[in-house]
């Protein structure tokens, strides 16, 4: 097949398939729909009466927990699939609850993958599909609003834990302090590679390009660092990029990185990165396949570790779907289903050739992925087989889930036992795939016979015409509303730029953690020995105007001294956090360049005070606004101030003087 074609079917099949429901019975698809919708609030309900505010819902005690940070995360996964279901009135209430209650700034640690897809991918896709609810939007909307601030500023906080040798993220950050002092550089592939869809939707939205930049690093990273045979292994280590792990496959730690890379294509038209993905697609054919299951092996060798297949691995048939490859994907859709007819349930774990549940992981927690797979499909053969897969998943999930609140993961699928859990997915994707599934008309499969035009100041957005991008929790991104802002945003491409964060500087944590980084490779951020020295002297709580390495060059940047516009404070602070060296080259070629300094607010945090002093760090050697150098990116904090954008401790602080002000990322040399 022709790369160009192939690509075209992205497009075309990944986003807005045909559809004709002639061979489904109508007045069925409604009885399905009736019972997918009832599924959902049955859930949602029991939530809200029992598991509101924590994270998730304990269905059989009938109470509440808390698991990836504390911030209701089901409401927010679940929001946009109430617009999915037709309710603007509930979608509109809860987006404003959220909006008045959510306080990401909180000494909490959480999981830097999971916040990504669960809360900034919530957050982004209510705010793209709130014109249907009747909220109020501003004038400037898709471009700003406030579920858009939210996910800004929880993804500032995330980007810390890039903040590495590789530009690949650590597995957990804390969204206040940074990555814990002990944070282990180890973290599974999909934790690097699963970012590119929701960071290119906020710099695209924005303007910012630092997210975009990031994830492409990310991904950039674990491209060099594939092995020979062009796979991947299910673990690397984020300072070093030497794998942990070598075990590669389609599953658990290694998933949604392929999926990352055909979406993000799509959703950004970058066709390097689908590109990447039909270079690991012939190798997973052929070293992984075995007729049409999927089995693991050795990244180095190609040879043959494991024959399971992994509840998760049921994403794949969509994902093959979405290429063009239909009688693949409808193959292995029913190798995958035939274990759910077995067990009315996916174990995490299947042994092919014993044909059971690998001891120990029996456990359904009513994962979406194999519906998922069936939609996308279903949407692409039309085959009504399928329409009765789902009913088949439908009602196993009515009959062997229920609980007294809500539903409940499967303990053992051979049994049928319960666990007192119902994560979040379960209502972000399960009941909503399975809704989708029966709902062919469902205004996120619009096959772009419609749209709906928004007046804005930028002129006419087009949206809602089928151009939407689903997350790995599906939250559907709406890839039209993005060109209404991004002509405002030069991110360039992964090979274009060597993306070193500074965020870094504003955590102590984060700091430690680059200055005892290993040697980087040679295309990366080099960190000279005067500058680590530079380093401890600045967060032991010194105060420099200027400072040089051996040859006499000067290597950094920073002097912090106290702003008293909130009280008079004569002793000097220096802030917890660390201020990046250059090389000796980078020195050289910016310390000439023309155009005024540039000044960050930074708002330090005091024991037990939320709010304290505002400081000033200036950016020495006339590393300006106006230079053209691509390493140096300004950002404009005073424009955000006037256009009511979020303050952030990470990018622009709360904004205290009239003065013009800036954030300054350094990229490599």
């Amino acid at each position: 097949m022709v790369a160009s074609t192939t690509l075209l079917r992205i497009s075309i099949i990944a986003v807005c398939f045909t559809f004709s429901a002639s061979s489904v019975n109508v007045k069925e698809l409604k009885r399905l729909r009736r019972r997918a919708r009832a599924l959902f609030y049955r859930g949602y309900n029991a939530y809200l009466q029992h598991g509101y505010p924590r994270d998730e819902l304990q269905p059989l005690s009938c109470d509440g927990v808390d698991t990836w940070g504390g911030y209701s995360l089901t409401l927010i996964d679940a929001l946009d699939t109430l617009l999915v279901l037709g309710n603007a009135t509930e979608f509109a209430r809860v987006a404003r609850m959220l909006i008045r209650d959510l306080d990401f700034d909180r000494d909490i640690n959480v999981s830097v993958f999971e916040t990504n897809i669960r809360v900034v991918g919530g957050l982004l896709s209510a705010h793209l599909l709130s014109h249907r609810s009747g909220l109020h939007l501003s004038a400037d909307w898709p471009c700003s609003g406030p579920l858009l601030t939210l996910a800004v500023d929880v993804a500032r906080r995330l980007l810390p834990a890039f903040a590495t040798p590789t530009g690949m993220p650590f597995g957990t950050v804390n969204l206040k302090r940074g990555v814990p002092v002990r944070e282990t550089p180890v973290t599974c592939t999909a934790g690097v590679g699963t970012f590119i869809v929701e960071f290119a939707t906020l710099s695209r939205l924005t303007g910012d390009p630092i997210f975009e930049r990031t994830a492409l690093k990310a991904l950039d990273s674990l491209w060099e660092a594939r092995s020979p045979k062009d796979l991947v292994g299910n673990h690397i280590n984020v300072k070093t990029a030497g794998w942990t792990a070598l075990e590669s496959g389609i599953g658990a730690g290694i998933d949604s990185y392929y999926e990352y890379l055909v979406k993000g294509s799509v959703l950004t038209g970058n066709r390097t990165l689908y590109d990447m993905f039909l270079v690991y697609n012939s190798s997973i054919h052929a070293h992984l396949k075995h007729g049409d299951w999927y089995v693991w092996a050795n990244m180095n060798t190609g040879a043959k570790t494991r024959a399971v297949f992994q509840s998760l691995e049921a994403f794949w048939p969509g994902l093959q779907a979405s290429v063009g490859d239909v009688s693949a994907a409808r193959r292995t859709l029913q190798r995958f289903h035939s274990v759910w007819s077995r067990y009315g349930g996916l174990p995490e774990f299947y042994d092919i050739f014993a044909g059971r549940p690998t001891a120990g992981r029996e456990t359904y927690p009513l994962r979406p992925e194999l519906i998922e797979s069936m939609l996308w499909v279903y949407r692409a053969t039309k085959d009504s087989a399928i329409i009765d897969m789902g009913r088949d998943v439908l009602t196993a999930l009515e009959r062997t889930a229920t609980a007294d609140c809500g539903f409940a993961t499967i303990k053992d699928v051979r049994f049928h036992s319960l666990s007192n859990r119902m994560e979040s997915f379960f209502l972000a994707e399960t009941t909503k795939y399975l809704y989708l599934l029966f709902d062919p008309d469902n205004f996120l499969l619009n096959n772009g016979d419609s749209s709906t035009v928004v007046p804005t100041p930028r002129g006419d957005c087009i949206v809602d015409s089928g151009f939407y991008v689903f997350n790995t929790e599906a939250h559907p991104i709406d890839g039209g509303a993005l060109s209404c802002c991004s002509k405002e945003t030069d991110v360039g491409v992964a090979k274009e730029f060597d993306f070193q964060p500074i965020v870094a500087k504003y955590f102590k944590e984060a700091a430690e953690r680059v200055t005892e980084a290993e040697p980087p490779r040679s295309n990366s951020f080099k960190v000279t020995p005067g500058c680590q020295e530079l380093q401890r002297r600045l967060l032991s709580g010194g105060s420099y105007s200027e400072v040089s390495d051996d040859d006499g060059q000067p290597v950094a940047v920073g002097v912090v001294f106290s702003d008293v516009t909130e009280g008079d404070y004569s002793e000097e602070f220096v802030i917890d956090g660390i201020v990046d060296c250059l090389t000796e080259t980078a020195v050289k070629k910016l310390v000439g360049t023309d155009g005024e300094a540039i000044v960050e607010l930074l708002e330090a945090e005091k024991e037990k005070h939320r709010v304290s002093k505002t400081y000033k760090l200036t950016a020495l050697h006339q590393l300006a606004t106006k230079s053209k150098d691509p390493r140096v990116y300004a950002h404009d904090c005073q424009a955000d101030f006037r256009n009511s954008l979020p303050y952030s401790p990470l990018t622009c602080p709360r904004q205290t003087t009239e003065s013009r002000l800036y954030s300054i990322t350094f990229r490599n040399p």
